[in-house]
């Protein structure tokens, strides 16, 4: 009896570590293949961007869209940064129409910076990139990534019929992270803004 007890104990002890071992690798894959997806919205995103950058405006092509960009942006602060940014976000999370939200945001975004260029020569030999390298432009570009990757795996989910909580929780957790994400990437957008307005001040007294 001790035997059989003690083999039917080895077994139970084995069983468990295969299932860790097994729930570990389904872990890691689940994870390897999301990052593919998080890489592939953000050079969606990144391609979008440099494509608008590249659309070569009129100089009054260029001075109507700085002029609409002013409008909006008049009297903005961090909040106001972080509730267009988020409002864009949020919408990239839409299945498929997400990806469509990401990718003329970005398109539109580039299109900003070629009109800023084309008006402000101290911009003219600025790699349009550049911009997205800066502390919140790394932010906001990943956390679009991350925003429009989820769009992307919503469609593979819906159409396989996928279980709710397979989807729902894992999009809770990512809407969480891209909003506080943009909210800390608006406090660093909206304080160097803050700064080069200063140095202007400055520079032109």
């Amino acid at each position: 009896m001790v035997i059989i007890f003690n083999y039917i104990s080895v077994i139970d002890k084995t069983n468990y570590i295969i299932d860790i071992i097994v729930n570990i690798c389904k872990l890691y894959f689940n994870a390897k293949r999301r990052l593919i997806y998080l890489a592939i919205g953000t050079l969606a995103f990144m391609i979008a961007f440099s494509a608008g950058a590249e659309i070569n405006l009129s100089e009054k092509e260029a001075e109507d869209l700085k002029g609409q960009l002013t409008k909006q942006i008049i009297n903005i602060d961090q909040n106001g940064i972080f509730i267009n940014n988020v409002k864009v976000a949020l919408g990239m999370f839409i299945p498929a129409i997400g990806t469509a939200i990401g990718i003329s945001s970005g398109f539109s975004t580039g299109m900003v910076f070629s009109a800023m260029a084309k008006t402000s020569p101290i911009l003219t030999s600025v790699p349009p990139l550049i911009i997205l390298f800066t502390p919140f432009g790394i932010m906001e570009v990943f956390a679009y990534g991350l925003a429009m990757s989820r769009s992307g795996l919503l469609i593979y989910q819906l159409v396989k019929k996928k279980s709710w909580k397979e989807y729902a929780i894992p999009m809770i957790v990512e809407i969480g992270i891209v909003v506080v994400i943009l909210f800390v990437g608006a406090i660093i957008e909206w304080d160097l803004i803050q700064q080069f307005g200063r140095l202007n001040d400055r520079q032109s007294m």
